[in-house]
């Protein structure tokens, strides 16, 4: 008998040809690949500190595994530049229902049995919704460590993405505290050299 192959995470592998920022000049390019790392590690980060310091019971592997998911839909979709996709109501609404068709797209590469798993990390529960806030507060630190690290190596082409990114996440640490101890004790780090993080290792 015939083993039936499937694609999902053939199809996963190819975030990392999915480069983002692609409108801008970029002193360093980054992938689809690179940045969902980033955002589940800083999500699963900003759940601790949400449980450990306000008291919080927050799943913080799941934000993680939400995190790694979170931009899936770009392999088929590509990565919508930030003014296209939020020009305007109408655009808005329309590139999330391009998102949800191709996460469809990309469930269906998943054997039937494997699928509801699945569905919930890329679609999840009305309970999860803070969750799914924190994971796109992480996406908005990445978006600004990218523009911090394009700012340090002389590119100016960011500056504006960084002020509205760290606007968005002034507003949304009123009333998510734990966004606020981590962009004071941990975003510091990230314009240090390799000798001074490393220092006393």
């Amino acid at each position: 008998m015939k083993q039936e192959n499937f694609g999902f995470f053939a199809l996963m592998s190819r975030m990392k040809y999915i480069e983002r920022w692609a409108l801008m000049r970029n002193a360093r390019t980054e992938n689809v690949s690179e940045h969902t790392l980033e955002v589940a590690m800083i999500a699963h980060a900003l759940c601790v500190i949400g449980n450990t310091r306000y008291g919080k019971s927050l799943n913080a592997e799941k934000a993680a595994l939400i995190g790694l998911y979170h931009d899936a839909s770009e392999i088929i979709t590509g990565d919508m530049p930030t003014p296209v996709k939020y020009h305007n109501r109408e655009l808005k609404t329309a590139y999330k229902e391009v998102e949800a068709e191709a996460e469809r797209r990309l469930l269906d590469k998943l054997p039937e049995d494997l699928r509801p798993a699945y569905e919930e990390i890329f679609e999840g529960a009305e309970e999860e919704r803070m969750l799914r806030r924190l994971v796109k507060a992480a996406d908005k630190f990445s978006a600004l460590i990218k523009c911090l690290e394009e700012e340090s190596s002389g590119n100016t082409e960011f500056r504006s993405a960084r002020l509205s990114t760290e606007a968005s996440l002034a507003e949304m640490e009123k009333d998510l505290p734990e966004i606020g101890d981590f962009r004071r004790e941990f975003l510091p780090s990230y314009g240090n050299t390799l000798d001074e993080l490393t220092e006393g290792l």
